[in-house]
């Protein structure tokens, strides 16, 4: 695969549930339809050209070059590192990139840092070696494999998603799950009920609407949908005794 370097790696997020965040990868295969707002700020600041140009990832070479500096000088101001917010760290398909994801955390653990995955392909089951202290996480937006196939084609199976989480949770370790961006009614008709069960087994559920698409504000009651759906989220949580966090935006006043 075609490779880049960069000068650095590790830095502070403001997403509302993250730390710092490292992304190792320039673009993603998985061919995103929601639209994809990695992409699109890829695009406005020069990175990439165009969407095509996007969906063939450029691994970053010197990847665990730049750890060995940034960590010594990091470290104390780490409380933990996501992998990643602008690409996908287990790319399906792409086994470089799973080798170089899988040697970022190691690195980083062996420092004392603790690392959040959350990937579209298959977590490796080599990932229940490492610290225990590490959560991995899984976006699971639907069971239909035919709307994957629409808005994802790119990407992991949605039964194989799950399959290689539960093995990483039945080796002891953490796991999670983001439903987002969840699809309105005139995209795909679904009971969110059976996704909430399928992943019961999850330590935390992260739920979230669809931003940046024309076709969910299309949907008049797209607003009390939301609220709705995340209610029922909080409610199979606290039942189950699962963490969850619901995303900010995704409940709102319906009279706006």
């Amino acid at each position: 695969m075609k490779t880049i370097m960069r000068k650095s790696m590790l830095y502070k997020t403001g997403v509302e549930y993250g730390d710092y965040t490292m992304n190792h990868v320039l673009g993603c295969s998985h061919g995103c339809k929601y639209p994809c707002y990695a992409f699109m700020m890829a695009k406005r600041f020069g990175k990439v050209n165009s969407y095509e140009d996007w969906l063939e990832p450029r691994l970053v070479s010197n990847t665990l070059e730049i750890l060995d500096m940034e960590i010594p000088k990091l470290r104390n101001k780490i409380k933990s590192v996501q992998l990643c917010f602008t690409t996908d760290p287990f790319m399906y398909g792409y086994e470089e990139i799973t080798q170089m994801s899988l040697a970022a955390i190691q690195k980083l653990n062996n420092a004392g840092i603790m690392c959040t995955v959350l990937t579209k392909g298959l977590l490796p089951i080599e990932l229940s070696k490492y610290s225990k202290e590490n959560v991995y996480g899984i976006t699971l937006v639907s069971l239909d494999e035919n709307y994957r196939e629409r808005v994802e084609s790119g990407a992991a199976s949605y039964a194989a998603r799950i399959e290689a989480l539960k093995n990483l949770h039945i080796q002891g370790c953490k796991t999670w799950v983001s439903i987002e961006p969840y699809p309105t009614p005139n995209l795909i008709e679904q009971n969110l009920l059976e996704i909430l069960n399928r992943v019961s087994f999850a330590d935390k559920i992260i739920f979230g609407r669809t931003n940046y698409c024309k076709d969910i504000t299309a949907y008049k009651r797209h607003k009390e949908f939301y609220n709705e759906q995340a209610n029922i989220v909080i409610k199979f949580c606290e039942d189950k005794g699962i963490q969850y966090h619901i995303k900010t935006g995704t409940i709102t006043g319906t009279n706006k």
